[in-house]
């Protein structure tokens, strides 16, 4: 259980943890993965609200995933807990809403610090206003509306990489030897 408790961990958030953010997970895991980093990087998602608990992901959110080779047929979508605020190192908020629902919710400073929008690590995005940083709610488009997700999501995959991998030396330079 060490491991567990030592490594960083990362949330993605979105409205009903069925499209956005289980898009946003498997993305980042994948390119923790190929940075070596999947053992000191835990990463999971949850959805602001339980409309979808219990769920798969949406088809289309896994057809643009397996384009990749991405697999997500073991997601089940959740509504965030409370406790995440503090057993998560970054929480990643896919848009404005969920960022403000975050931050209202947060039980204090430190919690506060935790949150970010995604695509502020995206070089293109972060001098913008965090309402130009979301990522729209592609559940009511078609198969174009989750193609631009994937692509706004990797857009901002290597500077949040690059971001963890900093945190990640700097909490084992931290850890008792």
């Amino acid at each position: 259980m060490n491991s567990t408790s030592s490594a960083y961990r990362v949330i993605t958030v979105c409205t009903g943890n069925i499209c956005r953010s289980p898009m946003a997970e498997l993305m980042l895991g994948a390119a923790l993965e190929r940075e070596g980093l999947d053992g000191l990087v835990e990463v999971d998602s949850a959805g602001i609200t339980g409309y979808e608990a219990g769920r798969p992901i949406d088809p289309r959110a896994a057809r643009r995933l397996a384009v990749t080779q991405l697999a997500s047929e073991h997601h089940v979508a959740r509504e965030w807990e409370p406790e995440w605020f503090r057993e998560r190192d970054l929480i990643l908020a896919l848009d404005i809403d969920h960022y403000a629902w975050l931050t209202e919710a947060a039980p204090d400073q430190e919690a506060l610090d935790k949150i970010r929008m995604l695509r502020s690590f995206d070089p293109a995005m972060a001098d913008l206003d965090r309402l130009d940083q979301g990522i729209e709610d592609p559940w009511y488009g078609g198969h174009a509306d989750f193609d631009a997700v994937w692509h706004q999501i990797h857009a901002a995959l290597p500077g949040l990489v690059q971001h963890i991998k900093g945190a990640v030396l700097q909490n084992t330079q931290l850890q008792p030897h």
